[in-house]
């Protein structure tokens, strides 16, 4: 398996959580979310570097959790855009050029397991890109700007989209630049391999791996976290 460098955007703010700070400074079961984040990439052996990406104010506090923690695989905390498309474009370009294959996690997703990014790595290891994403519970309507019902899309082709997402690095580069050249703005990375038509590879992901954004996702992530630590402990 080719070695691959980890790009986390790390530019959360803390509006919808309620918070004065970055939401991924914010403690989840003893430490900042972020070093949740960054352990797993750590301790993950198909992991050569991490690049994290800030904005300007956080960029020491953030090194300084790196610095606590002592995740040596982070080669540098670099200042990131006005757009998350724009931060992890630029810690694409601050990765080793030697790192051809790429990652990129949201900071606040901290409860991917590593054996969970094994497997990710693994199954996605054949295609040029490739995203974690999970089936859909609900049943989702599309609506007019008055509200009113359009279609109702069969629930079995949709999917809730995850991070990581990995691409071959030039792909992702060539994705990236020809966007921003044409104005184009995704939601995600994979849109913009999309955007040039390539194909994206969905691997599934797992319910667990939420993206904390608002007070009752924390105290879920919480509850997760105790739940695996019982887990543990019946199995001693």
């Amino acid at each position: 398996m080719a070695e691959i460098g980890i790009v986390i955007p790390a530019a959360g703010q803390g509006k919808r959580m309620g918070a004065a700070c970055n939401k991924l400074f914010l403690m989840l079961d003893g430490r900042p979310i972020l070093a949740h984040t960054l352990a797993l990439f750590e301790s993950s052996p198909e992991v050569r570097e991490i690049v994290v990406v800030g904005s300007e104010g956080d960029l020491p506090r953030i090194r300084t959790i790196v610095a606590q923690y002592r995740f040596n695989k982070v080669s540098q905390v670099t200042l990131g855009g006005k757009e998350r498309q724009e931060s992890v474009y630029a810690g694409v370009r601050a990765l080793n050029p030697a790192i051809q294959r790429v990652a990129v996690h949201d900071g606040a997703r901290p409860l991917l397991t590593l054996e969970e990014l094994t497997r990710f790595f693994t199954e996605s290891e054949k295609f040029k890109a490739a995203i974690m994403a999970i089936p859909l519970k609900d049943t989702i309507k599309r609506i007019d700007e008055k509200g009113c019902v359009l279609e109702t899309p069969a629930r079995e082709t949709l999917r809730a989209v995850q991070t990581p997402q990995i691409f071959e690095r030039g792909l992702l580069e060539r994705a990236h630049r020809q966007c921003a050249a044409a104005g184009f703005l995704g939601t995600d990375d994979a849109s913009l391999v999309e955007w040039l038509g390539e194909a994206v590879q969905v691997v599934d992901g797992t319910p667990e791996n939420i993206k904390i954004t608002t007070p009752e996702d924390l105290w879920f992530a919480e509850s997760i976290l105790k739940k695996r630590l019982e887990s543990e402990h019946r199995k001693e």
